[in-house]
C-alpha cells in the first residue's frame, strides 16, 4: 500500500528547501540519520561533510555572516553539541543568523541520563536567541519557520533545535510552511527630525558603525548618508567591511590597538552617532571611550535590539530600527547645510593613511610589508578570514577592506575560527578568492578542516600560518604582568608546510619578506588549497612594540 505521508527527516529537509537553504554543514551522527536520508533526495541542498563539530558551526556562522541568511549546521547529540558550542558562541556575540540542528536521544529515554543525553535548553539557553526541542513531527514546519524568523529578526543570532531520533522517524501528512520573511523596523519621523537638528548644531561629530543585520542595500544607503554629510566614520571591532576603507570619510577601526589619533577624535567629539554597534568592550577601549552611564557627550545610539539601547550608556537619542530601515531613512534625510567638520575629516583621513603604513619590526619577515603587498594585489571581493591572536593586528591595521562581506573575523575573539570560516566560505562562494590568516596556535585548533577543503576540491584558498612558536597574545600579557616568568605559552610546532602536503594541499615556507610575493602567486595558482608558513621573529609581537620592549617596560614599572 502506498503511503503519501513523510517521515520527520523528509518534512524537515522540505522546510529547509522552502526557506531557500542551498548548503548546510555537518558531522554525521546516528541521531539524525533520517535527515541524512532525506538529503539524499534533495541535491539542491549540499551537505558539506566536516571533520569536527566546532568547525562545522564556524562554517555555518561564516555563511550567515556572508549572506545574511541563517547558516545551517547539523551535529549529533552530546559530544557533537558540546563541540559545536564554540561556533554557537561566535554567532551569539557576532550577531550572526544561524540555526544549529542537534540530533537528540529518543523521547522515551529522557531523564535517565541516557547515552549522550543533554538538556539543550539548559545548556544553550543563555547563548542562543531561542532553544527548542521538536517533540511532535507535525510541528516541524511551524518550529522551523519560527527558527528562521527568530535568527534573522532584530539583532540576528543563533537558534538551536533539538531533534529526537524517534521523532524524525515518525510519519505525518502535514502542510509545508511558506518561505520566511524577515520583518524590518523603521525609525520614528520625529526621531529622524531630532537627529537632523542635533547634527545641524555640532562641529565635531563622528559616526561609529558595527553590529549585525546589515544588507548590501543597507550598506549602500549608509554610505550615501555619510558622504552626503561628509561625516568622519569609524568601524567597530572586526566590522571594517561596513564602509569601503578607501572612502574619503573612513577614518579607521576602533578596536584592539587603534590609531591613538582616532581615539582622541572620538573623545573630543561633540556628537557620537553609533549605528548598529553595541558599543562593546572592544569598540569602547574597555568601556573607557565614553562615560557610564552618562557618556559625557551627546550620544545617538541606533540599534536593532531594544535591549541594547540604554543597556550601558544613556543616549541623548535612542532609536530602535533594523539596519535596512535606519539606513534607508538616513539616506533619504536632507543633508545638513552647515558642515564645519569637513576639513577635520580630511585631517583624520590623512592620519588613518599614515597609520596603515608599516614600520620595521625585528626579523627577516615583515608582516606589515606582507599586508601592504596583499592590499595592493588582491581583488576587492577577496574574502579575508582570521581567528584570534596578535597576528590579527597586522591584518586589521594594514589591509584595506573595500567591499561588504569581505571580512570574516570573530568579534568573540575565538581562536581556530579562520580556517573553517574560510573553507565554509569558499565552498559556498567558489569563485571568490579567499585568504585565511591563522597563528600557529590558532591553526592547530581546527587545522583538520583542511581535509574538508581537499574533499570538496577548493581552489584559490591560501592559508597563511603566522608562526612565532608561542601563544603570542597570552605571552604579551604575561610579559606585561609577570615579566620574564614564561609559563604555559611556548609551542613546539609541526612543519606546517609538510603537514599541508600530507593532506594533499600545496605547502611552502617563507622566512624572508622578499620571498613572499612569488610564494603567494604560486599558492594562488596551485589549483588546490595552499598553505604558506610565515616564520616570524618572536620579538615581532605587535606592530608597535617588541617582546623585549614590553618586558622592559613592565620591569621598569616594578611588576
Amino acid at each position: 500500500m502506498s503511503d503519501n505521508r513523510r517521515h520527520g527527516g523528509q518534512i524537515l529537509v522540505d522546510q529547509l528547501r522552502i526557506h531557500g537553504v542551498d548548503i548546510c554543514y555537518g558531522v554525521p551522527g546516528e541521531s539524525y540519520l533520517a535527515v541524512l536520508d532525506a538529503l539524499h533526495d534533495v541535491p539542491e541542498i549540499r551537505y558539506t561533510i566536516c571533520r569536527q563539530e566546532g568547525g562545522t558551526a564556524m562554517m555555518a556562522e561564516a555563511y550567515g555572516k556572508l549572506t545574511g541568511k541563517p547558516g545551517i549546521a547539523f551535529v549529533t547529540r552530546g559530544p557533537g553539541a558540546t563541540n559545536a558550542s564554540a561556533g554557537l558562541h561566535i554567532a551569539s556575540q557576532d550577531s550572526t543568523p544561524m540555526i544549529l540542528f542537534i540530533g537528540q536521544i529518543d523521547r522515551s529515554t529522557r531523564e535517565r541520563e541516557a547515552f549522550q543525553e543533554i538538556d539543550y535548553r539548559a545548556m544553550f539557553g543563555k547563548m542562543a536567541k531561542w532553544v527548542a526541542e521538536i517533540d511532535d513531527v507535525a510541528r516541524i514546519p511551524e518550529l522551523v519557520h519560527r527558527a528562521f524568523v527568530t535568527a534573522t529578526t532584530g539583532r540576528p543570532g543563533p537558534v538551536v533545535l533539538a531533534l529526537p531520533e524517534d521523532m524524525l522517524l515518525d510519519r505525518a501528512a502535514v502542510d509545508d510552511g511558506r518561505p520566511y520573511r524577515t520583518p524590518q523596523s523603521w525609525p520614528a519621523p520625529q526621531d529622524m527630525a531630532r537627529l537632523h537638528a542635533m547634527l545641524d548644531k555640532v562641529e565635531r561629530p563622528v559616526v561609529i558603525l558595527g553590529g549585525g543585520g546589515w544588507s548590501q542595500e543597507a550598506v549602500a544607503d549608509i554610505r550615501r548618508f555619510i558622504e552626503a554629510n561628509e561625516l568622519p566614520t569609524a568601524c567597530g571591532f572586526r566590522r571594517q567591511d561596513l564602509l569601503d576603507n578607501e572612502n574619503p570619510c573612513y577614518i579607521g577601526d576602533i578596536a584592539i590597538g587603534p590609531n591613538p589619533k582616532l581615539v582622541e577624535r572620538i573623545k573630543s567629539a561633540d556628537l557620537v552617532i553609533a549605528i548598529g554597534t553595541r558599543l562593546s568592550e572592544m569598540a569602547t577601549q574597555g568601556y573607557t571611550l565614553l562615560g557610564i552611564p552618562d557618556p559625557g557627550v551627546p550620544l545617538v545610539h541606533i540599534h536593532n535590539d531594544p535591549e541594547e539601547v540604554g543597556r550601558v550608556y544613556q543616549p541623548e537619542l535612542g532609536m530602535v530600527a533594523s539596519m535596512p530601515g535606519i539606513a534607508r531613512a538616513l539616506a533619504e534625510m536632507e543633508p545638513v547645510e552647515n558642515r564645519p567638520w569637513a576639513q577635520g575629516v580630511r585631517t583624520m583621513r590623512e592620519s588613518y593613511l599614515a597609520w596603515r603604513q608599516p614600520k620595521a619590526t625585528p626579523g627577516d619577515l615583515q608582516m606589515g610589508e606582507v599586508m601592504t603587498w596583499l592590499r595592493d594585489r588582491l581583488p576587492a571581493d577577496t574574502i579575508i578570514a582570521n581567528g584570534a591572536g596578535n597576528y590579527c593586528v597586522w591584518v586589521h591595521r594594514f589591509y584595506s577592506y573595500r567591499g561588504f562581506k569581505t571580512q570574516l573575523a570573530p568579534t568573540s575573539g575565538s581562536m581556530g575560527y579562520g580556517l573553517p570560516a574560510a573553507v565554509g566560505a569558499k565552498i559556498a562562494f567558489p569563485d571568490r578568492p579567499t585568504v585565511c590568516f591563522a597563528g600557529d596556535g590558532c591553526f592547530m585548533m581546527h587545522g583538520q578542516e583542511l581535509a574538508t577543503a581537499m574533499q570538496y576540491g577548493v581552489k584559490e584558498l591560501v592559508i597563511l600560518v603566522v608562526n612565532n612558536g608561542m601563544y603570542g597574545t597570552i605571552r604579551m600579557h604575561q610579559e606585561r604582568d609577570f615579566p620574564t616568568r614564561v609559563s604555559g605559552t611556548e609551542l613546539h610546532n609541526p612543519d606546517f608546510a609538510a603537514l599541508a602536503r600530507a593532506y594533499g594541499a600545496h605547502g611552502a615556507t617563507v622566512r624572508r619578506t622578499e620571498d613572499f610575493p612569488a610564494a603567494f602567486e604560486e599558492a594562488m595558482a596551485a589549483g588546490r588549497p595552499a598553505l604558506i608558513e610565515l616564520v616570524i621573529d618572536p620579538e615581532a609581537l605587535t606592530p608597535k612594540a617588541t617582546l623585549s620592549e614590553i618586558r622592559a617596560e613592565a620591569l621598569a614599572a616594578g611588576r
